[in-house]
């Protein structure tokens, strides 16, 4: 038997960290404005469409998600690693009517449509998850070097006037940078899990379906067999 189809694409299982930093950060405002742009062009579209107003809104919200669309596979591929095959039917070469059709029907279009709609609170865990684990590590394994310099000359846990935990000096810092280590640790695999799993969701979403994975797989066994 050839290989698979999940053999054949480029993936990486491990993406990079600071790739996957990168792009686990930028999901919320990804997410945020295409929530809004779908949300509203498809809302405003279908209510005007009565009166072909809203027909030339619910176009541009086609066009606008297959064009995000590629966009996020040439993120995902820059970023984390992972090359997502062009999903899209080829459209008719002559006929308007008949290349809006091809793309109405296509699958990949609504998937894109909904991919930019799950990635704002995707965008939103992610981006919690990261900004908590990542401060707080870096913080607590440099405290040894900033501890005295802070006012009062000496870090207060949890604030400045309820003073369970004093750290004044570099030594007494250290076990707090032990922790922050193990912190950062957790941090890198983390980030790494989490845009592995996205880059497999935006693979699932954003990819060639299911019929057409198993076409590739066929066709790679064949080829293999012939040969």
């Amino acid at each position: 038997m050839g290989p698979t189809y999940s053999a054949l694409d480029g993936t990486r299982p491990r993406p990079p960290v600071l790739g996957s930093l990168g792009y686990l950060l930028c999901n919320l405002p990804l997410g945020v404005a295409g929530f809004a742009l779908m949300v509203t062009l498809f809302t405003a579209g279908l209510g005007t469409a009565i009166v072909w107003v809203g027909l030339p809104v619910l176009a541009a919200g086609v066009l606008i998600a297959r064009a995000a669309g590629r966009f996020e596979r040439a993120r995902v591929h820059r970023m984390l690693g992972a090359y997502i095959p062009t999903p899209y039917k080829p459209l008719p070469e002559f006929g308007l009517q008949a290349r809006w059709r091809a793309r109405l029907t296509d699958g990949a279009t609504w998937r894109d449509v909904l991919y930019l709609v799950l990635l704002l609170p995707l965008g939103i865990a992610e981006f919690t998850i990261v900004v908590t684990l990542w401060p707080v590590g870096l913080a607590a394994t440099t405290l040894p070097f900033y501890c005295t310099y802070l006012p009062g000359g000496a870090y207060f846990f949890p604030a400045f006037d309820e003073r369970w935990i004093v750290v004044d000096s570099p030594v007494d810092a250290l076990p707090w940078a032990a922790l922050g280590l193990i912190v950062l640790a957790c941090a890198i695999a983390l980030t790494r899990g989490m845009a592995t799993a996205h880059a497999l969701f935006a693979r699932a979403m954003l990819g060639p379906g299911p019929r057409a994975r198993r076409l590739v797989e066929s066709d790679t066994d064949r080829r293999g067999a012939v040969a």
